[in-house]
């Protein structure tokens, strides 16, 4: 006999119609005539299929394992899952039907990324705004040259071979010598007096003045040898 024959027998035997077993079982009538007609096709699987047979087989007082073993002959499959063994040996559960992640549980992810990004934000920009420290603001570069500033009770001269070396002569307002010598390339000098100051430049396109702290046009060319006096108003 084959099985939806036997589970329509045992059906009648038991007095039930489709519609008694279907309320019995919880299983779709359709799908209990299709049983019976020996299509399984829409019982979701083989793990399914059998679990249906179970059911059946509980509500009409039945044991299951004929059923079962019919059904195995039936539909000619050699091989078994292990899920399938374990539920038909009571070692676990028939699977139902896979849990739906809740959309509040997916809004809530959503947002906890979105604070994590916004914090990540504000700190790295509060990073960036912190003031920079006093001592490297104020650093001076180390190419600038310290300048001369005359207080307007003397007279101050800063004579430098920028291009090139330079013989220099320099006297005050009381013919004493202050120099006389060369002045090397990128050499500084700086001299003062109460009221005069007269230098002798043997190359005057070498050498850069600045006198009472400002800075003087060039005296002369280069290989030009040029004598020149600065006093308190200069």
């Amino acid at each position: 006999m084959l099985l939806g024959a036997m589970i329509s027998k045992a059906r009648r035997d038991a007095g039930l119609s489709i519609d008694d077993l279907s309320d019995a079982t919880n299983i779709r009538g359709a799908l209990l005539r299709e049983i019976e007609s020996d299509e399984f096709t829409n019982c979701g699987g083989e793990t399914y299929a059998r679990g249906h047979i179970r059911i059946i087989a509980k509500r009409l007082n039945i044991d299951p394992q004929p059923l079962l073993d019919t059904y195995e002959i039936e539909q000619g499959q050699s091989v078994r899952s292990i899920q399938d063994l374990w539920i038909e040996n009571s070692l676990m559960e028939e699977p139902g039907e896979p849990r739906k992640v809740s959309w509040k549980v997916l809004a809530g992810i959503s947002i906890a990324s979105l604070l994590v990004i916004a914090l990540a934000q504000v700190l790295f920009a509060s990073d960036s705004d912190s003031p920079i420290p006093t001592s490297m603001t104020n650093k001076p570069a180390a190419s600038e040259q310290s300048e001369t500033i005359s207080d307007g009770t003397k007279v101050e001269i800063a004579i430098t071979a920028t291009r090139d070396r330079s013989y220099l002569l320099v006297s005050n307002e009381a013919g004493v010598t202050l120099f006389d010598g060369q002045i090397a390339k990128g050499e500084e000098k700086i001299y003062s007096s109460t009221s005069e100051l007269t230098l002798k430049v043997g190359d005057a396109g070498a050498i850069d003045l600045r006198v009472n702290g400002k800075v003087v046009p060039p005296i002369g060319t280069s290989g030009q040898v040029v004598t020149v006096t600065y006093g308190l108003d200069s």
